[in-house]
């Protein structure tokens, strides 16, 4: 029996293909936004995912960064220096530290993001409501169906 995979091989290559380049795209014009922040790129990633997950371990942003714990440590160290997390003993366990995202580290999170997203309407800005609202709604499709595959492979 033939797979989808098989009748749409060329079609799945192109959408791989769209897919990397549009990261990369969007990746480089992120480093280009980065450059008139006091931040680097990794420290930018460790503010998201505070931002997003709140207060976490030096492991647990160390797992979700897939980093070295001790290179983890050396990013929050610097980023502790310029006032953008600090680190909180957990309320449960005293023996525990957690980092928490500073107001600073916040309000350069939510002025990378709105640069990132004013870029990405200039790029949207010549495509229709609808096929705005397809790729959105497929995007979202997509990402769900990744992660939910992510989750029963665990």
């Amino acid at each position: 029996m033939e797979k989808p995979y098989d009748n749409n091989r060329h079609q799945f290559e192109e959408i791989e293909r769209s897919l990397r380049k549009i990261a990369d795209l969007v990746k480089q014009k992120g480093r280009e936004i980065l450059a008139h922040f006091p931040i680097t790129t990794p420290q930018f990633v460790a503010l998201q995912w505070l931002n997003e997950y709140g207060d976490m371990t030096i492991g647990e942003l160390s797992n979700h960064m897939h980093l070295a714990c001790s290179t983890t440590t050396d990013l929050v160290d610097r980023m502790e220096k310029n006032g953008l997390v600090m680190r909180v003993k957990d309320k449960q366990d005293r023996r525990v530290v957690r980092i928490h995202l500073l107001d600073r580290g916040q309000t350069i999170i939510r002025e990378v993001i709105a640069k990132r997203q004013h870029y990405l309407a200039e790029m949207l800005e010549h495509f229709t409501s609808e096929q705005v609202n397809d790729l959105e709604e497929n995007l979202n499709f997509l990402l769900k169906t990744m992660k939910e595959k992510r989750e029963v492979r665990s």
